[in-house]
């Protein structure tokens, strides 16, 4: 049994005069960056490694969730390949992630995330929002073996306010 946590990016800000890959997170970004993951920490889950886009509002919601679940930063790779819109690297990466890890949690970008919840997990989900959390449940051994999987938990940031 495999366990996916994917977490779309949150509410970055377009004030500043940066290309797309830099532009930073907002205030309500930062807001429920610490929102979502504190409630999410009350799930108690133990996460045993974290890929995420290395876009600065991606790496820093990423960072955000580490330390407020408390998780290791050397757990954490950041990649380029997750800087993707279409979701073909997103699933490449998620298959290619060792046998060994168990519970992945992946920061990323939609239209990405919401594709891939809609083809991977079984609850039809229109748009994943900002700082949005999906998990799925696979059963399988191996991620390269990624199929069909259940939909077990959704937290988005309006559901907290």
């Amino acid at each position: 049994m495999k366990k996916l946590i994917l977490v779309r990016h949150a509410k970055s800000s377009w004030k500043h005069n940066v290309i797309d890959h830099e532009r930073p997170l907002n205030k309500r970004g930062d807001n429920d960056t610490k929102l979502v993951s504190n409630h999410l920490k009350k799930r108690g889950l133990t996460i045993n490694k974290v890929l995420s886009s290395d876009a600065i509002r991606a790496k820093t919601t990423a960072n955000a969730f580490v330390s407020s679940l408390g998780i290791s930063d050397d757990l954490v790779n950041l990649s380029y390949d997750l800087y993707d819109f279409s979701g073909s690297n997103l699933i490449k990466t998620i298959k290619e992630v060792e046998e060994s890890i168990n519970c992945l949690m992946v920061f990323g970008h939609n239209y990405a995330i919401t594709d891939f919840v809609n083809t991977y997990g079984d609850k039809y989900i229109e748009n994943v929002p900002t700082c949005g959390v999906t998990i799925i449940n696979f059963d399988i051994d191996d991620w390269k073996d990624l199929n069909k999987g259940k939909t077990i938990y959704t937290l988005f940031p309006k559901d907290l306010k």
